[in-house]
């Protein structure tokens, strides 16, 4: 497995985890708000859930705990501003969508990893909780999770797997395709929308939140 695929498949266990984590006093510490997860959150969307129900869940899950916004304009750096308002709504709806099937296609490889809370720390707004998964076979993965507070609670800004970040891998991607594509930012719309296609899913998705 490449570094890449390792990487979305580990993100997508800790994706995973977050179905786990109740939404009350435990929101409060951004520990608990990890930690929560950990004897639940891999089952939950593990090899005995079908495809179906974990990308819906997982979907649910992206829009109401991460911030897609933030994380969405950083991935596409500075051709946001190349886009008309029109077209950074539609990025935003095809990035999060795109983001959904990349990562929960790979959860259901996961059942029964154990996951477990290391430290945090804070780092300038932000707050960074340390994590690892421990894999049966392997090797335990080091996450960070960069987490902003939203009133009582959090939402996470990224993802470090192992010191790489999740929104920097985006971008490379997201720009090459552009530099790909005669440089055209319009181009990674077309792209975004076709990998959709080829996956099934309707062009027209729910506004990311």
């Amino acid at each position: 497995m490449s570094r890449r695929l390792l990487s979305i498949g580990v993100i997508a266990i800790a994706f995973g985890l977050l179905t786990a984590v109740p939404q009350g006093n435990a929101a409060m510490d951004p520990r608990a708000f990890i930690g929560n997860l950990g004897d639940e959150g891999i089952q939950t969307l593990g090899p005995n859930v079908s495809p179906a129900q974990r990308v819906a869940r997982f979907r649910d899950l992206f829009q109401s705990d991460f911030d897609v916004t933030s994380i969405g304009r950083f991935a596409i750096g500075r051709y946001w501003q190349a886009y008309t308002p029109e077209q950074q709504q539609e990025f935003l709806r095809l990035f999060s969508e795109y983001t959904v099937q990349a990562y929960a296609d790979k959860l259901g490889q996961y059942g029964g990893a154990r996951f477990q809370v290391t430290g945090s720390q804070p780092a300038g707004t932000e707050v960074v909780v340390n994590s690892q998964v421990l894999r049966t076979n392997g090797q335990p993965v080091q996450i960070d999770w960069h987490l902003i507070q939203e009133g009582d609670g959090y939402k996470v800004n990224d993802v470090y797997v192992d010191r790489v970040s999740m929104k920097v891998t985006q971008r490379d991607e997201f720009a090459k395709i552009i530099q790909n594509n005669g440089g055209q930012p319009s181009a990674l719309l077309a792209v975004l929308r076709q990998e959709l296609r080829t996956k099934g899913q309707p062009v027209q998705i729910p506004a990311a939140r």
